[in-house]
């Protein structure tokens, strides 16, 4: 009879939880739907603040969001009066797709994918483009007795969104109410077309434990990371301008000369792209 007890009792936690799980998905979606509304309704008052400014004669600056690779118009405007020898031109191919800004304001273009991916040894993978400054830094780190790995690169879409669920899950299971897990589920995983990993541009990088401290491993990158095109994605002094709480792990390749302006002041991407508001 103790037996058969325990084997209902640990159906019957497994179906809540089950339930739980469903609740969190079905009020993902909802929250989804709300943000596409709201996005549309943004639109439709863009739309209409820029034809009366045509109709005025004057000119507003909208950021948006552009195809694969490119800037806002706020970025390109930014970066061009930052080069040095041709303040009036647009930035090049070359440093456009390094410097493209995602974050829960600027989404990646529908249907984004990188356009060639490298599979690493444990099975992640991330965009061809960077993985040669990747695979230099960890081949330095370890010369020098740290041993980082790849927890986690590239994902899809929809390897965000089954993410995001079961970070809303967790919460649900801790005893929160569905909307309290969805928002502190925010805090740390991006929505779905949202989150960098999405660009095959960014990782997050933990120790081999088996060899190394997650201390060593993090103190190693803030101070070398730069040297090789990789910037801090998320520090703990700029949670409020990125939206995403300290990530000592998540590190986004930007390239050598902008990963050093931004380790050097201090500052994170939106900064550096002057993309704040």
């Amino acid at each position: 009879m103790e037996k058969e007890r325990r084997v209902r009792a640990e159906r019957a936690r497994a179906r809540k939880r089950r339930e739980a799980r469903e609740r969190a998905v079905r009020l993902t979606m909802a929250l989804v739907l709300c943000m596409a509304a709201a996005f549309a309704g943004a639109m439709l008052l863009r739309n209409h603040m820029a034809n009366g400014a045509v109709e005025a004669g004057t000119a507003i600056t909208l950021p948006t969001q552009v195809p694969q690779g490119g800037l806002t118009p706020a970025q390109a405007e930014y970066l061009a009066a930052r080069a040095t020898t041709a303040p009036t031109a647009e930035p090049d191919a070359e440093t456009i797709w390094k410097l493209m800004l995602v974050n829960a304001r600027y989404a990646l273009p529908e249907g984004y994918a990188p356009t060639e991916l490298t599979v690493l040894s444990n099975g992640q993978s991330v965009d061809k483009r960077m993985y040669p400054a990747l695979q230099q830094m960890f081949d330095d780190a370890r010369a020098q007795g740290v041993y980082p790995k790849v927890r986690s690169g590239y994902r899809t879409s929809e390897q965000q969104q089954e993410l995001m669920d079961e970070r809303i899950a967790g919460y649900v299971e801790e005893g929160y109410s569905a909307e309290e897990a969805a928002q502190k589920a925010a805090e740390y995983v991006a929505q779905p077309g949202h989150s960098e990993h999405e660009t095959g541009l960014a990782v997050d990088i933990n120790a081999n434990t088996d060899r190394s401290t997650s201390d060593e491993v993090y103190s190693w990158l803030a101070e070398h990371a730069a040297e090789y095109g990789f910037i801090l994605r998320y520090p703990e002094d700029k949670v409020e301008v990125t939206g995403i709480g300290y990530e000592p792990w998540h590190y986004r390749y930007v390239g050598t000369e902008a990963a050093q302006a931004i380790m050097s002041a201090g500052i994170c991407l939106e900064e550096y792209l002057g993309v704040t508001d």
